[in-house]
């Protein structure tokens, strides 16, 4: 096979499981065990410096971080389907959501979860309150991110969005909450799931 996720279903290589199926093509999956360091031996360190997961591999093309590997996937393997051609007018939305979700999200919800003392106007992700209002704007009123079409940006953005929801990192507003069923409610959603409960179960990890 020439794709292949290196893999934990307890890091964000999860959600990648999710795009790779939306895509719909082949992949190997390799386990490496967080537990055991092995995110952090010779071999993975030469692929990601930064000994974190998730890690693809296209032939000899490395991808990591997640946002990257799925526009990656969506472009390479189902441009005009999950990713606007070049050309389109909601090629812009596409990114600008895809990309909101690693550089505001995530430290947003991070700062505000660990009481960080910070000004808003200094930081890339302003204020707790004005992030969320934001997110919310995104869905507002629309199934998707693009409106009635799915797409990449709804892994990237919605799987934020459903990973904080979980973890209570994120107030359980009603726009998420609908739109995070939505998404859940996707054979590729479900079948990426049960990919990853088959790997807790097979590995032996407690997912409590």
């Amino acid at each position: 096979m020439s794709v292949t996720l290196f893999h934990h279903p307890f890091s964000r290589a999860a959600t990648t499981i999710w795009m790779l199926e939306e895509v719909g093509i082949d992949y190997d999956m390799r386990f490496v065990d967080l537990m055991k360091g092995e995110h952090k031996t010779p071999e993975l360190l030469a692929l990601n410096p930064m000994g974190k997961l998730p890690i693809l591999t296209d032939g000899e093309q490395v991808v990591t971080e997640g946002a990257a590997i799925g526009l990656y996937l969506a472009d390479k393997y189902a441009s005009g389907r999950l990713a606007p051609a070049l050309d389109d007018p909601a090629r812009g939305t596409y990114l600008r959501w895809s990309l909101f979700a690693p550089s505001v999200i995530e430290p947003g919800a991070s700062a505000h979860g660990a009481g960080w003392d910070f000004k808003p106007q200094q930081a890339g992700w302003g204020s707790y309150e004005v992030m969320l209002d934001t997110m919310e704007s995104a869905i507002t009123g629309r199934d998707y991110i693009l409106g009635e079409t799915f797409s990449m940006a709804d892994v990237i953005f919605g799987g934020t969005v459903r990973f904080m929801l979980r973890f209570d990192m994120i107030e359980s507003r009603p726009a998420f909450v609908t739109y995070s069923q939505r998404l859940s409610d996707r054979p590729a959603a479900k079948k990426a799931a049960a990919i990853n409960e088959a790997a807790m179960r097979e590995h032996g990890i407690d997912p409590s």
